[in-house]
């Protein structure tokens, strides 16, 4: 159904102007922000129950027909298949079980990055990077990642803010750009940083200039008397991003600069501050390179650090008033199937001329979705959260937080304005008025293995154990139902929703309801506790990108709601705002012609110019 200009005028003002933060973000004394190495989110979390992963019922379908799921091949790399589907790398069991631990996939490089992505056809990824690109992980290899996630709060649409290699993304977190041209930045300032140069010059004219020097966060939260440390240990896998900045090579060791950026205070201090309550407000957390499942480094190694992490904070004396977010920083040459939401062509601060002349006039980021949650009593229970983020975000999120602590002064000016406009701050991923500093049951993480002088070794002993460490590529031996596997379950979402998810409505105690072809209208039945009824669940398609407005067709059989909730088919469809309340509140459903969707106490469904407060549960 065609939408009036005063239709989409309404439907819009709700979407702006009704989304409600608490105001008890300064409830937040301490910030943890702990990023990990190269994972991407289908390779780690695809299988996850309640999120966007394999069973998206959006996923892109391609010219041809086939979605994305189906990566192409050639004959030099096999004759048994045109077609790669993702799979399990785990499926033959046995001895690869801990071999795929140390095992790599590709390059996360900038050029393998862009051509995996075949100008938005996301099917090359098998091609132009590695077959094994396209393998995932399950809940039983990654015990600990998925109990940390589920616990509290998963986001399943934050991506790496720039489609290229760990340098690059890390730069971006700790300061908000890369200086692609147009953005806050001058060409003298370093940059347009695209992969992970550190040798003095340029790589080419304007490209991969090295050293940085803008403004980065941590000295703008030092002006505002915001307190900050970096934690890390000598060995940090040069994954220190403040390092790569003239201002902090140059900077004394009495200074500030140097003491709580470039020191090696170590993760120990971290703990022990964690424990008696003396963190500073901000906590930057570099791991060093055996824990940091940067492939061969085993994701088993790395989880015996976030469950130190983890534990010095739930046990520590500031439990209640902290947050800690754990990311990724990129995908490390994994695949994911989640063509990247990026800011339209033009876009001054994203759109650059590739340098290397390959891929001609091209977006810098957002990238591929990674592995992202959050830790926190405001996050607690079996969350998912679908706002479309990066890692500007988390400076978003400080923004906002220090902002709430009467800190007006903590504003980065160096990101470009997209990200600032369309990136999420986060803030809708925690509900302030229900804390709970409980703690979900989380599996002992093995210590890593050392050799016989005490230092870290697991990537070369497991390398030993195993001389071959990627299995073999199931071609030809796929079916879709055995590849895309999802675990059965749910999550509460919380945040402005995005596609890819089949979601129950519930209200009253009802779930809106789809009878089948012999309904002509839409119905409430009781909700369930597992939210598992086919009849019960509904898949949104969004009108434009970023509008925030959406049409909603049942899983039953693909008919939409339609005027009065009639259940037709597409082309008579309403389009829907679902405005997210906020604190708790759950969700508002509006149509075009502004009145609510509304279910009664009996389980009647009407239409009203009354809202009503859903509660809605991402189910697979």
């Amino acid at each position: 159904m065609p939408l009036s200009s005063s239709s989409l005028a309404l439907l819009s003002a709700g979407v702006i102007g009704r989304l409600v933060y608490a105001d008890s973000l300064a409830s937040i004394d301490h910030v943890v922000l702990f990023m990990q190495e190269n994972r991407a989110f289908d390779h780690y979390f695809g299988t996850m129950a309640g999120v966007r992963g394999f069973s998206d019922p959006n996923v892109q379908v391609n010219p041809g027909g086939k979605s994305v799921w189906y990566q192409k091949l050639n004959k030099t790399m096999t004759k048994k298949a045109d077609y790669l589907l993702p799979f399990y790398l785990n499926e033959l069991g046995g001895h690869w079980i801990n071999a795929t631990q140390c095992m790599d996939a590709g390059s996360n490089g900038y050029e393998e990055n862009h051509m995996a992505y075949n100008n938005g056809l996301n099917d090359h990824w098998a091609l132009n990077n590695t077959p094994w690109s396209w393998g995932y992980y399950k809940k039983q290899d990654l015990p600990v990642q998925f109990a940390l996630a589920e616990g509290f709060t998963v986001g399943d649409m934050y991506q790496e803010s720039v489609i290229a290699s760990t340098n690059p993304n890390r730069v971006t977190w700790v300061s908000g750009s890369i200086n692609v041209p147009g953005s806050p930045q001058t060409e003298e300032e370093g940059g347009v940083y695209i992969d992970n140069n550190e040798v003095p010059g340029c790589e080419l004219p304007g490209v991969n200039c090295y050293p940085l020097s803008w403004t980065t966060t941590p000295e703008i939260y030092q002006n505002a008397g915001v307190t900050w440390q970096l934690y890390q240990d000598i060995d940090n896998f040069d994954d220190n991003p403040l390092a790569w900045f003239q201002q902090y090579q140059t900077a004394k060791n009495d200074t500030v600069l140097h003491k709580r950026g470039m020191s090696y205070v170590g993760l120990d201090a971290f703990y022990e501050q964690a424990a008696n309550g003396t963190l500073p407000m901000i906590s930057y957390i570099i791991g060093p390179t055996e824990l940091s499942e940067h492939p061969p480094y085993s994701p088993h190694d790395g989880a015996w650090l976030q469950q130190q992490v983890f534990n010095a904070v739930t046990k520590g004396k500031n439990w209640n008033s902290t947050a800690l977010i754990v990311s990724y920083d990129e995908t490390g040459g994994w695949g994911d199937h989640v063509t990247p939401y990026h800011a339209p062509s033009g876009t001054e601060g994203e759109w650059m001329e590739d340098p290397y002349g390959l891929f001609g006039y091209t977006f810098s980021g957002p990238g591929y979705r990674l592995p992202f949650y959050i830790i926190s009593p405001w996050t607690r229970g079996g969350n998912v959260f679908t706002e479309k983020s990066d890692h500007n975000s988390q400076i978003l999120f400080v923004e906002k937080w220090l902002a709430a602590k009467g800190y007006d002064n903590a504003v980065t000016h160096q990101m470009p304005p997209w990200r600032r406009q369309h990136m999420s701050d986060l803030v809708a991923a925690f509900d302030f008025s229900r804390p709970d500093t409980s703690l979900p049951s989380i599996p002992t993480a093995k210590a890593p293995h050392k050799d016989k002088s005490g230092v870290w070794d697991g990537s070369s002993h497991c390398e030993a154990q195993y001389a071959v460490q990627r299995p073999p590529v199931p071609y030809g031996n796929q079916t879709q139902k055995d590849s895309l596997f999802s675990e059965k379950g749910f999550k509460s979402v919380r945040g402005y929703l995005t596609e890819g998810r089949y979601l129950t409505f519930e209200s009253s105690g009802f779930a809106l309801t789809n009878f089948g072809s012999k309904a002509m209208h839409v119905n409430a039945t009781k909700a369930t506790a597992d939210h598992a009824a086919m009849a019960q669940r509904w898949v949104i398609h969004e009108t434009a990108t970023d509008s925030r407005l959406y049409r909603f067709s049942s899983a039953v059989d693909g008919r939409y709601i339609g005027a009065n909730l009639a259940l037709v088919n597409e082309t008579t469809a309403m389009v829907h705002n679902i405005t997210y309340l906020g604190g708790g509140k759950g969700y508002s459903l509006q149509d075009s012609t502004g009145t609510y969707i509304n279910v009664g106490s009996a389980g009647n469904v009407t239409m009203s110019s009354s809202e009503q407060s859903f509660s809605i549960y991402s189910v697979t």
